[in-house]
């Protein structure tokens, strides 16, 4: 590879003057290490779409990699034209876009790459949450949506989110056309440069009537009676992204009141309070506990920067306690399934199982792989979560996690459970009772060289542990499709241990997730402690 050659061709194409720079930089230092992580490989585009660090070529995400893509799913959707024709019965795409550095821009080179491909192309005129454009390409039933947000991730990344209409729902893309696509993709980088690539403002635009739509949705899920509603006090963060404006008109509309951290209310790329925009993430809460201390508020609620995700704290004491995303998916599991008559409760193998629950209300179960775009697909559906934050409580019209409708049930139930005298840890006290006593958690290592992954994997399932804290284990290695499609991950499983370990598909992360039952909440607080620990020695060890 003649790295000084292929920067500068691509240097030739590049029309951004930020990233023209960064590459001008590097040649001239000859800098061989920061021109091989540029171009000794490319992102790759996936079930995930593209996710990387900005910057110049092609493997980080900036206006060529995305005008690629763009238009590699435009040949896509013409190539396959009467499997993706939407409710006009025409090719459509929306294109929608977060609040992170140069997602704007990113979505208006590929709308115009869109409509420049004979797709009626609608853009939205602001960054707007990722549940509304979700729901806004399902209620086109366009052909593709687009999301321009790497949600979760740290700020100097960004991301391409891929939705396709036809039999796929308007739900995020799966194997095999994730393949066509990156394959599309590959041919283009070798064919055409990005001021060769036609482009189009034949565009319409979405605007406030749009997101109103979704709000009114969202609104319709809850009850109409807002008696009490105004007593239920809560602090609410948007963690520098998209979702406060949005939330704000839907809490308005179903009579609850929140008070919003203010130094993370607004959209900001730079993410100046935290340095992981994520509520999982150490310290990523402290303002919110702040203030609700402040406040003394009943109720934590933030979103994610894209607003698809969902943590929720609660009041203990003078304190507060952030719940797992598996606490929170029990809680809306119990509250839609005590409202609803069949239908189908899913969640992923890394989540805690709803079996149980399904079975008391009367109700199917479903276990799915990692990702919404498994989950959102089961047949069915009535409410389907993921333990990192995710929830879909209104799959016919929002086929993905939503943090924003989340986030107004979970306000709901706490209303009604503040009016009885109780609130969300009360009622999941008393879930453990009738469901059994289950405590879950996660470790996980990031990694800057993707083989370090590969190499622990390729360890773990060449040579299975036996025995889990004294306790026989079972090994199943998901690779080989036994009862799901093949993923890469492996499941250990004892009489009251589970360890689920496999690589983050949107992060350079390996993730080990940890599930322990015991006959009483402290014992499996107590056991979850010592498998945490029995884990850490076990990544360290591979």
């Amino acid at each position: 590879m003649d790295l000084i050659a292929n920067a500068k061709s691509w240097l030739n194409q590049d029309p951004d003057p930020i990233t023209r720079l960064e590459l001008e930089q590097l040649i001239d230092a000859q800098d061989e290490s920061g021109l091989l992580s540029r171009f000794e490989t490319r992102l790759q585009f996936g079930t995930a779409g593209l996710r990387g660090e900005l910057g110049a070529g092609p493997n980080r995400m900036n206006r060529i990699v995305v005008a690629q893509a763009a238009l590699a799913i435009a040949r896509f959707l013409n190539s396959n034209k009467t499997d993706y024709l939407d409710k006009n019965g025409e090719l459509s795409v929306v294109v929608g876009y977060d609040g992170r550095v140069n997602s704007d821009i990113f979505a208006q080179d590929s709308a115009e790459i869109f409509a420049a491909a004979g797709i009626k192309t609608r853009l939205f005129d602001s960054a707007v949450p990722t549940p509304v454009a979700a729901f806004t390409g399902k209620r086109f039933l366009a052909s593709a949506t687009v999301i321009v947000t790497a949600s979760h991730n740290p700020p100097r990344d960004n991301g391409y989110k891929v939705y396709l209409g036809g039999a796929n729902g308007c739900s995020q893309l799966i194997s095999p056309q994730d393949k066509q696509i990156a394959s599309l993709i590959d041919e283009i980088s070798k064919e055409i440069t990005f001021d060769e690539i036609p482009k189009s403002k034949d565009i319409e635009i979405l605007g406030q009537a749009d997101i109103d739509s979704y709000v009114a949705r969202a609104a319709s899920l809850v009850s109409q009676d807002q008696t009490g509603r105004e007593n239920l006090k809560i602090t609410y963060t948007a963690m520098h992204g998209v979702g406060y404006r949005v939330i704000k008109a839907v809490f308005d509309r179903t009579g609850f009141v929140f008070n919003s951290v203010a130094a993370q209310q607004e959209p900001n790329g730079q993410f100046p309070t935290v340095s992981f925009p994520n509520p999982e993430e150490p310290g990523a809460m402290d303002l919110s506990f702040e203030h609700a201390k402040a406040h003394n508020s009943d109720l934590i609620i933030a979103n994610d920067p894209d607003a698809d995700r969902l943590a929720v704290g609660v009041k203990k004491g003078s304190d507060y306690q952030m719940l797992t995303g598996d606490q929170v998916g029990l809680l809306l599991a119990e509250m839609i399934a005590s409202a609803k008559t069949g239908g189908t409760l899913a969640n992923s193998i890394v989540s805690a199982s709803l079996a149980k629950l399904a079975q008391f209300h009367g109700m199917n179960y479903q276990q799915t792989l990692t990702g919404f775009k498994w989950i959102s697909k089961v047949p069915n559906l009535s409410f389907g979560y993921e333990e990192a934050l995710g929830y879909c409580i209104d799959p016919s019209a929002t086929p993905d996690k939503d943090g924003i409708s989340a986030a107004l049930a979970i306000a709901e139930l706490a209303s009604t459970l503040k009016a009885e005298g109780m609130d969300l840890l009360d009622l999941l006290r008393g879930l453990a009772k009738r469901y059994g006593h289950l405590a879950t958690g996660q470790v996980s290592i990031r990694v800057t060289d993707l083989s370090v992954i590969g190499k622990i994997m390729a360890e773990v399932k060449s040579n299975p542990i036996a025995e889990i804290l004294g306790e026989s284990a079972e090994f199943e290695n998901l690779e080989l499709g036994k009862n799901l499609p093949s993923t890469e991950g492996v499941i250990f499983t004892t009489s009251s241990y589970r360890v689920i370990i496999r690589p983050s598909g949107t992060e350079p992360k390996l993730k080990c997730y940890l599930q322990v039952t015991a006959a009483s909440e402290d014992a499996a607080q107590q056991k979850l402690q010592t498998l945490k620990s029995w884990a850490q020695q076990l990544l360290r060890a591979a």
